[in-house]
């Protein structure tokens, strides 16, 4: 006599095995984008550092709702990679834009936080709630989806919340990472407006 699980443990089973591939692609693949972007290998990685903090808010989501782990639970972990990211890179690219009109890293990191507060809460909240009546079910067949969209509304509303306080630290830290190892004098606007401070101070 033999025995094997079947069924959705069966399905679980041999979906990691294919969906951790294509986990670990996307989330490279998504790296590679931003540092295109960014023409910068290292403030890439203050965004990316957010897509564990999404994956934890699909798995807390998972929890609270009493959802069991599912292909379309995994597959809903996949896509955050993809869209926990878009709040990070409107917040960076808006730091990086008014650093170069000469700010200073720490102010402009202030100024971009409250002025790209509203579209980020925006695109979080609209994909939040398109994805609600899928969430709680509704139509028929939804429950086998539903997974999905628990994973994806659990992991934009953490990551967003978070997103605002983390992607900051995470980028002054980078910043002087990679600061320390270039060792250049500024350059451009940025060096023009630490000239004008030094010199109000003086």
């Amino acid at each position: 006599y033999s025995y094997s699980f079947g069924g959705e443990s069966e399905l679980i089973s041999d979906a990691f095995k294919d969906l951790a591939l294509a986990l670990l692609l996307a989330i490279v693949l998504v790296y590679m984008i931003l540092a295109a972007q960014f023409e910068s290998l290292v403030q890439p990685l203050s965004i990316m550092l957010t897509v564990p903090l999404a994956l934890s808010g699909g798995a807390l989501g998972l929890y609270l709702t009493g959802t069991i782990l599912s292909v379309p639970a995994i597959i809903g972990f996949i896509i955050l990679v993809g869209i926990v990211v878009n709040n990070g890179i409107v917040l960076v690219d808006y730091i990086n834009t008014r650093r170069k009109e000469g700010e200073e890293r720490t102010e402009a990191i202030k100024n971009a936080g409250p002025i790209r507060l509203r579209p980020i809460m925006m695109t979080a909240f609209t994909t939040v709630l398109a994805l609600v009546p899928l969430s709680l079910g509704i139509g028929e067949g939804a429950e086998l989806e539903q997974p999905l969209a628990v994973v994806v509304i659990g992991g934009l509303l953490l990551s967003t919340v978070l997103t605002l306080v983390f992607i900051p630290i995470m980028y002054t830290i980078f910043d002087d990472i990679a600061g320390f190892f270039r060792r250049k004098p500024l350059k451009g606007a940025e060096a023009e407006w630490r000239a004008k401070q030094a010199k109000k101070k003086i």
